[in-house]
C-alpha cells in the first residue's frame, strides 16, 4: 500500500504575481493635447524649452537614497491624449514631439497613449483602480449620500452636509464646514468626480486615467497577477490609427525600464488641480500586498528604502508660463 497526499486548490488561489524591471526614476516630459500642435508646433517648443531648464537637476534627484557607488537607471516618457479629442495620426504626432524635444537636447524613451489607460487588452483599467479604492466612511454621517460606485465622486474628507439629510418635518440641520481626514488645522477639502455617464458610454475623468498612469509607472497595477501595459518596441513604422497604438511604446532602443520606484513629473502649473485629485485618489488606493511585497523587496535588493504610501513615491515639477 501507497500511502497519498492528494491536496485541490483553486488556481487563482496560487496565481503568480508577475514581476517587471524597475528603474529608479520615472521622469515625465509632458501631457500633449491636440493645442499643442497648432502654429508650426510653436507651444510644443515653448513646452520643451521650459522643461529643458530642470533636466540638469534631474540626475541628482534620481540618486537620493541610492547607495553612493549607485549609478541611477532614469527612463523618460510622455502621454499623448487620444481619449477626449483624437488629432492627426501617431505617425504624424510622435515624430513631431520627438523632434521638438531633440531641439532642446532631450530624448524620449517612451510614448503612452491616454485612451489605453481606460481600457486595454479586454480590461477596464480604470475601473480595476476604482475598485481598489479603500473609502474610509467619515464620522457622523447618515448614509444619505449615495456610495462611490454609485456616485462616481470620492473625496478626502467629511463633506458639508446638505438638507437632504435631515428627517421628514423637522427644520434643515445648520450648516457644518466640510473637514479633511487626518484632523489638520485647517482642512483642505477636495471633492473629485471620478467618471461621468452619458448614453451609451461611461467617459472616466482625466484625473483617474492620470491615477492609472502613475501607478502603471510605479509597476504597481497588475489584473489577476499579471502586468497590462508592457512597453512595446514596433518592428516598423508607427501606425497611422490610434487604436493601432500599442499602450506604451519605447521609442529609445538604448531606453531604461519604463517601470520605476519612483515618479517625476514636469508640468504645467494648469494641471496643479489635476495632480491634487491624483494625489487624492492615491492616498485610497489598496496596492494587492502581493505586489507591495515585490516591490519594496526588489528595492531593497538595492539598498534602496521605498514609502509605503504611493503618494510618496511621487515628485512634481510644475512650471509657469
Amino acid at each position: 500500500m501507497i500511502g497519498m497526499d492528494v491536496r485541490f486548490q483553486e488556481a487563482a488561489a496560487v496565481r503568480r504575481t508577475e514581476s517587471v524591471a524597475y528603474s529608479h526614476l520615472s521622469v515625465e516630459l509632458g501631457h500633449f493635447y491636440a493645442e499643442d500642435f497648432g502654429d508650426g508646433c510653436e507651444e510644443l517648443r515653448r513646452k520643451f524649452e521650459r522643461i529643458a531648464d530642470w533636466s540638469a537637476a534631474i540626475p541628482a534627484l534620481a540618486r537620493r537614497g541610492l547607495p553612493a557607488h549607485r549609478e541611477p537607471r532614469i527612463s523618460t516618457c510622455f502621454m499623448l491624449d487620444d481619449y477626449f479629442h483624437r488629432f492627426g495620426t501617431p505617425r504624424e504626432v510622435i515624430p513631431q514631439v520627438q523632434s521638438a524635444a531633440a531641439e532642446h537636447g532631450l530624448i524620449l524613451d517612451y510614448v503612452a497613449r491616454e485612451s489605453s489607460f481606460a481600457r486595454h487588452d479586454g480590461a477596464e483599467l480604470a475601473r480595476l483602480v476604482v475598485d481598489t479604492l479603500v473609502v474610509e466612511p467619515p464620522r457622523h454621517t447618515t448614509g444619505s449620500r449615495p456610495p462611490l460606485s454609485e456616485s462616481g465622486w470620492l473625496s478626502n474628507g467629511k463633506r458639508s452636509p446638505g438638507h437632504v439629510d435631515a428627517p421628514a418635518m423637522t427644520l434643515p440641520r445648520p450648516w457644518s464646514p466640510p473637514l479633511q481626514s487626518g484632523d489638520p488645522r485647517h482642512s483642505i477639502f477636495v471633492d473629485i468626480e471620478l467618471w461621468s455617464d452619458e448614453p451609451d458610454t461611461r467617459v472616466w475623468a482625466c484625473a483617474l486615467l492620470a491615477s492609472v498612469w502613475q501607478m502603471t509607472r510605479l509597476g504597481v497595477l497588475r489584473h489577476r497577477g499579471e502586468t497590462m501595459t508592457q512597453p512595446c518596441r514596433l518592428a516598423g513604422e508607427l501606425p497611422t490609427d490610434w487604436d493601432e497604438l500599442p499602450a506604451v511604446v519605447q521609442l529609445n532602443p538604448a531606453a531604461a525600464p519604463f517601470c520605476a520606484y519612483r515618479t517625476l513629473t514636469l508640468m504645467g502649473t494648469q494641471y496643479l488641480p489635476v495632480e491634487l485629485a491624483v494625489r487624492t485618489i492615491l492616498g485610497q488606493v489598496a496596492v494587492p500586498p502581493a505586489v507591495a511585497q515585490q516591490v519594496a523587496k526588489r528595492a531593497g535588493g538595492e539598498g534602496l528604502h521605498l514609502p509605503s504610501e504611493l503618494v510618496d513615491r511621487l515628485s512634481y515639477v510644475f512650471i509657469s508660463d
